[in-house]
């Protein structure tokens, strides 16, 4: 009853701050942050990172022109995009990927945010992992922007943004229609169709992608994938909407991360698998609504989705370490239906001859889970269930932020979020709430250079299952604070850089556990770092990229087990290299890097760093028809795509079973031949 109130109280407070309020026209030109000026520098397209468009260091936009210049050996690779971070896989290509940032372990999107225009990719409460990011259901050539941001600064951004958050756009339209070929190495095949017609009043677009791949390991991954898309838009930059449904599913086996032993032994090689019957199985259905309205003075949003979705995956860990006999195989199963809606309304004003922009929004989900369960399997059969539970978790998070414009080289924006959340599990039910303020600082430019200073504390909620359970009850919604020291500049002509120090404190450390699979909660913990990104034009041909991050991540709470964060990572490097419009030719060469990282609290085992480049060569047979060539791995580098150490028992090995180190490796040197033809 006291969240329903509260979800009243918030819905009624929003539709009077709609209400129309005098405002301050003579400021309608230069303050209405969803119009900036355009940028002074454009980075051949591929950016929307200038002077005076951000509210820190850490923030910016990468356009679809880069995202189609540059090769991705997965989908949810176009969260590397975000400078410093870096997207892995334990595990088949049908799962979530694994993410790190600023000195986390994300896991599958613990405390990085992602959506698809409005509406949330994160799962809460999930089967296998707490905010679980599964992008394989995007089809990339229609996504038209990616804004991210880093730190828990902004108003806007709640459950899961700690670490950072990023936004996909998707196109309303297309300039020409698309249809694509592509093959590649290990049975790889993919293909690609979509276009848009005007009809009615509006537009109508449809994507479709199909594909299958058995990549490099000795058990095919056979994972056989497609997703479609189908949107209806009205309107223009000014006023509109539309209205999209899709679709997607997803079958595929997994080589799961092995232990060293097995390959050191010879039972297995780097693409040998312990339990051939690993996999999963996805399915994942949405419609959604947004709509836009600007006038001079005042910008409105809205937003609203219905989810449908259901996962089930088979994996094995620990091998014989808990069932001697059977093994210990298990699966994570959910059926889940989403819903929520957002709205938001930014005004300009003038406060005693200040001018100021000011924004309220409230966000509402609603999160159905029946059945949510965990069940002993062999060979993907049941044997056993663990627990079954049925799970309702909702919430409403109420927003407002002021913009100041104190000097031409000097604003403030000052806001504060409060959230509430209901938990609901098998009708134990809890209610949690938290307020998160925010500031930012920001001075400048001079010399074509701003200077930011951020704080904000923001939180992540944790499973529900979790959080009612009589003994020993998990924290509701875990507090974060974060501070950021910033510059961007764009001294020299053609180059964009920024360059941000910064520190986050969580108050609940999430980490991996091998028997279960899942992360469990552990200390609070503190990371700071350094990022430095940086894009260039060498030429109006050649642009190049920079990206540059280090961080410390220990626990604040000393333990004789150690106080460095297992699986923290502390150094990321990314090089990239884009020709494009050279005579019929172009071409892109990246190169990333992410360094050792302690698995284990007391440093004493550590993984080993990463270093993987990919390339592409493109040519334009005609006008509308180009072939290009992808390469990922060059050097074949043998390396790991995750580590992990714990406990684990093979056939014949001590009961208690063997501390040992457990790897993903990367894939072995892989091409993709592309044929894509515009119509």
């Amino acid at each position: 009853m006291r969240f329903n109130m509260v979800v009243g109280w918030l819905g009624g407070l929003l539709a009077a701050v709609f209400a129309p309020a005098a405002v301050a026209s003579n400021a309608a030109a230069t303050i209405a942050e969803e119009e900036p000026a355009p940028p002074r520098v454009t980075v051949m397209g591929n950016y929307d990172n200038a002077v005076g468009t951000s509210d820190a260091a850490s923030e910016g936009t990468v356009t679809a022109s880069l995202i189609a210049n540059r090769p991705a050996l997965r989908t949810g690779e176009l969260l590397e995009f975000v400078p410093g971070m870096i997207v892995t896989q334990h595990s088949g290509d049908g799962k979530a990927n694994q993410y790190f940032l600023r000195g986390f372990n994300l896991d599958h999107g613990t405390d990085f945010a992602t959506y698809v225009d409005a509406m949330p990719v994160n799962m809460r409460s999930n089967a296998h992992g707490q905010g679980y990011s599964d992008l394989n259901f995007i089809i990339p050539e229609l996504v038209q922007r990616i804004d991210y941001r880093k730190g828990p600064y902004f108003a806007d951004e709640g459950d899961f943004s700690s670490a950072g958050a990023a936004r996909l756009g998707l196109v309303d339209t297309l300039p020409q229609g698309l249809a694509s070929v592509t093959l590649g190495s290990y049975g790889y095949q993919r293909a690609v169709l979509a276009d848009s017609f005007n009809t009615g009043s509006g537009r109508l677009l449809y994507g479709v992608d199909a594909g299958r791949n058995d990549g490099p390991w000795d058990t095919p991954e056979n994972v056989r994938k497609a997703s479609a898309l189908l949107r209806y838009s009205s309107g223009d930059a000014q006023q509109g909407y539309n209205v999209t449904a899709m679709a997607y599913r997803n079958r595929w086996n997994a080589t799961d991360q092995v232990p060293q032993r097995a390959v050191a032994q010879g039972l297995i090689d780097r693409y040998g698998v312990i339990d051939a019957s690993d996999g999963g199985k996805t399915d994942r259905a949405s419609l959604s609504w947004n709509m836009h309205s600007k006038s001079a003075d005042r910008v409105t949003e809205a937003a609203a989705y219905i989810v449908r979705s259901r996962l089930d995956l088979f994996s094995n860990f620990t091998y014989f370490l808990n069932d001697p006999v059977n093994g210990d195989q298990f699966q994570q199963s959910e059926r889940r239906t989403m819903t929520g809606a957002n709205a938001s309304t930014a005004w300009l004003a003038n406060w005693g001859g200040i001018d100021v922009r000011n924004k309220v929004g409230v966000q509402t989900r609603y999160d159905h889970i029946s059945p949510l369960g965990l069940y002993a399997t062999v060979a993907r059969a049941r044997i056993a269930t663990v627990r079954e539970d049925r799970v309702n978790e909702g919430s409403a998070g109420f927003y407002v932020e002021n913009t100041a414009y104190w000097q031409p080289t000097l604003r403030t924006v000052l806001g504060v979020r409060h959230d509430v959340y209901r938990f609901d599990v098998n009708s134990d039910k809890v209610t949690a709430h938290r307020t998160s303020p925010k500031l930012a600082v920001i001075l400048g430019p001079w010399a074509s250079t701003e200077y930011f200073i951020n704080y904000g504390g923001g939180f992540h909620s944790n499973d529900a299952r979790g959080v009612v359970q009589a003994v020993d009850p998990a924290t509701p919604l875990v507090a974060t604070r974060g501070a950021e020291l910033g510059v961007r500049s764009e001294w020299l002509p053609g180059l964009q850089t920024s360059l941000s120090l910064w520190t986050l404190d969580i108050d609940s450390e999430l980490v991996f556990a091998g028997d279960s699979g899942q992360t469990e909660a552990s200390r609070p913990s503190r990371r700071r770092g350094v990022e430095w990104t940086s894009h260039y034009i060498a030429a109006p041909w050649l642009l190049f990229d920079l990206d540059l991050s280090a961080s410390r991540a220990r626990y604040r709470q000393d333990d004789p087990a150690g106080n460095y964060v297992p699986e923290s990572i502390n150094k990321v490097a990314s090089f990239g290299v884009t020709v494009k419009d050279l005579g019929r030719w172009q071409g892109a060469l990246e190169v990333r890097y992410f360094g050792q990282r302690p698995l284990l609290e007391d440093n004493s085992v550590r993984s080993r760093s990463t270093t993987l480049m990919y390339g592409r060569i493109g040519y334009q047979l005609t006008p509308s028809t180009r072939v290009t060539l992808d390469g990922f791995n060059l050097l074949n580098r043998k390396a790991s795509d995750i580590d992990y150490y714990y406990a684990s028992r093979l056939p014949g090995e001590p009961a208690d079973g063997v501390d040992d180190s457990h790897f993903h490796p990367v894939e072995q040197r892989t091409a993709r031949l592309t044929l894509n033809h515009r119509f």
